[in-house]
């Protein structure tokens, strides 16, 4: 029991309430093994109190026993998505990059993206995204996007992806196989895809390939339906898409985090517990529950059970158990703990507000 409980934690990551580490999530770290938190705007108010609450939760890991570092992760793609605002720099949305069509200027915001965020303790963005933005009625992508032009949305992707981690940040590619041509949001319906799969080797995997080359850390599923890839699951629960596709197709060796499981395309039609279930098995390593912990927990014990009936075997555990050490080991090790004058010190220096101020003029967009 123990063991099994130890290799679903490493599986599972977290998100809480509060500027301090809260009881539910340090029970989830001392209890239940959990190896990864994700931070929102609800967890951020200023840099040396983000880099205190990441200090506060290493120190429970280390307390609880865990040999590696806590993962801390933040969304922070720029635009209306970063949950990290001034004093830290506040870049533009990617489609202010996109018009510029600059790789050397992606690859410095990657980089700036990475000083602050290194600062703080957190050392996973999910960032960039990678969606080729060619449905004007997409009520979640838009201009997250860098633009309509699979090369352009390559190439700059992987320029910041670049950036991110030569900074000591790993990067996220994201929405796996292609969120970009949906017309309903993820968060409260399950979108489809109804392209071909010539077309979507055309378009919407084309970014993602070029964010293999550049050998980007992790990649997130989308929780969208792609009929000609699996008409029956979203690609989030799917063996086919996630196992089948970018692991064994397009040979993607990093992690493969699922979009959070509480998302409603997902959570309308499964219980938290057999959803991560269904992503661990279709293959993803890492499995994001942002925001309730008693779906925290029913997620983590139907794991357990699943890896002790034999509906998830202790390979596919063992092979999730070493990618995320890997990731780890690359981005977290040596144990340190970020300096809140540091973290204060790096949160809105004058030349990177000056970059996102250069970017958004020449795009005819405001910061």
């Amino acid at each position: 029991m123990r063991d099994s409980l130890r290799k679903a934690g490493q599986r599972l990551m977290v998100g809480f309430q509060g500027l301090e580490a809260s009881p539910e999530v340090k029970r989830m770290i001392r209890d239940y093994g959990a190896g990864s938190v994700i931070l929102f705007a609800r967890n951020v108010a200023a840099p040396g109190q983000v880099a205190e609450l990441v200090r506060e939760l290493q120190a429970e890991a280390r307390a609880a026993g865990h040999d590696l570092p806590l993962l801390v992760s933040v969304d922070q793609e720029g635009g209306r998505v970063a949950r990290m605002r001034a004093p830290w720099t506040e870049w533009p949305p990617l489609r202010a990059l996109g018009r510029r069509g600059s790789e050397d200027t992606a690859r410095r915001v990657g980089a700036a993206l990475a000083a602050e965020l290194h600062a703080c303790g957190v050392r996973l963005d999910f960032a960039p995204v990678m969606d080729v933005d060619t449905n004007p009625n997409n009520p979640v992508i838009g201009d997250r996007s860098f633009g309509s032009d699979p090369d352009l949305v390559g190439r700059l992707g992987a320029a910041m992806i670049r950036g991110l981690q030569e900074g000591g940040v790993a990067a996220c590619a994201k929405h796996f196989p292609g969120h970009g041509d949906t017309d309903l949001d993820s968060h409260l319906e399950l979108p489809a895809v109804e392209h071909t799969r010539a077309r979507l080797e055309d378009v919407e995997l084309r970014p993602f390939r070029r964010a293999i080359e550049a050998k980007v850390a992790t990649i997130m599923t989308a929780h969208v339906l792609v009929r000609a890839l699996d008409d029956e699951v979203p690609a989030t629960l799917s063996p086919r898409v996630v196992e089948g596709l970018l692991r064994q197709e397009m040979k993607f060796p990093g992690v493969i985090v699922s979009d959070d499981l509480e998302m409603k395309a997902v959570a309308r039609q499964w219980t938290p517990g057999r959803a991560a279930v269904l992503a661990a098995r279709a293959g993803c390593d890492l499995l994001p529950v942002c925001a309730t912990h008693d779906m925290q927990v029913e997620s983590l014990e139907a794991l357990v059970k699943a890896v002790e009936s034999g509906e998830i075997s202790w390979s596919a555990m063992d092979d999730a158990a070493l990618r995320m050490r890997r990731l780890k080991e690359r981005f977290l090790v040596p144990w340190q703990d970020p300096d809140p004058a540091a973290a204060r010190a790096a949160a809105g220096a004058v030349e990177r507000v000056a970059l996102a101020r250069e970017i958004a003029e020449h795009a005819g967009m405001a910061t």
